[in-house]
C-alpha cells in the first residue's frame, strides 16, 4: 500500500506503520533480555560475594576458636567443603558455581588468622575434588573453580600467585588420581588453560612425558 496525502502531510502507509512495530518490538525483546541477564549475574555476583564472606568468617573464627591454626586448618578444610557439597547436594545445583567461593572463602579465611596459604591451597583443591567425585559432579570443572577461587583468593592477600598456582594445579592432579585415569586426563586437560597468568606454571607442575 503506498503512502497517501492527507491535508498535505504525507502519512505513512500500512506496511510501513507494521514494519516499524515489529522493529520496535524485536528490538523490545533483545532490551528486556539484556535487562534480566544484567539482574540475574548481578545476582550471581551478590551470591557468590555471599558465600566468599560467610565461609571466610566462618573459617577465621572457627581457627580463632580453636586456638591451634597449625593443627585443625585441614580438619575444618574438610569439614567446609563438605558442608558446601552437602548444600548443593540438597538444593540438587550449584557445586561448580559455589566452588569457587567456597575456595576463596577459605583461603582468605585462613589467611585471616595468619595461616600457611600455600598448604590451604592444596588441601582445599583435594577436598573439593574429592568431593565432587563422591557426588558424581564434573570433576575438572570443579577443580577449575576452586583454583580460580584460590588463586583470586591469593592475589587479595598479597601472596604468592606462583607458588600457589604449582600446589594447587599438582593437588588437583592427585586428587584425580585417586580416582581414575580418566579424571586425570580431564582435570590436566582443563588446568593447561586455566590458571590465570600463569600458563606455564601449569604446564611445568604437570607430568612431563617420558621421551621415546
Amino acid at each position: 500500500m503506498r503512502a497517501t496525502r492527507k491535508g498535505g502531510i504525507d502519512m505513512p502507509s500500512e506496511e510501513t506503520i507494521i514494519g516499524t512495530k515489529s522493529t520496535e518490538q524485536i528490538g523490545q525483546a533483545g532490551l528486556t533480555v539484556k535487562e534480566g541477564v544484567i539482574s540475574s549475574l548481578k545476582g550471581i555476583n551478590e551470591i557468590e560475594g555471599e558465600i566468599v564472606s560467610l565461609v571466610r568468617n566462618t573459617v577465621a573464627n572457627t581457627l580463632r576458636a580453636t586456638g591451634s591454626v597449625a593443627g585443625d586448618t585441614v580438619n575444618i578444610i574438610k569439614d567446609v567443603v563438605k558442608g558446601a557439597i552437602q548444600a548443593t547436594e540438597e538444593v540438587g545445583t550449584g557445586l561448580i558455581l559455589s566452588t569457587k567461593s567456597v575456595a576463596k572463602g577459605v583461603v582468605m579465611g585462613v589467611s585471616d588468622v595468619g595461616g600457611d596459604v600455600l598448604s590451604v591451597a592444596e588441601s582445599t583443591i583435594k577436598g573439593a575434588v574429592k568431593g565432587a567425585a563422591e557426588v558424581g559432579a564434573d570433576v575438572a570443572m570443579v577443580a577449575r573453580r576452586a583454583i580460580d577461587g584460590v588463586l583470586e583468593a591469593t592475589k587479595e592477600v598479597g601472596g604468592n600467585v606462583e607458588e600457589v598456582a604449582k600446589v594447587a594445579v599438582t593437588g588437583a592432579i592427585d586428587a584425580a588420581a585417586a580416582i581414575g585415569t580418566t579424571a586425570v586426563k580431564a582435570v590436566k586437560d582443563i588446568l593447561v588453560g586455566v590458571v590465570e597468568g600463569a600458563k606455564e606454571v601449569a604446564v611445568s607442575a604437570l607430568p612431563k612425558a617420558k621421551a621415546a
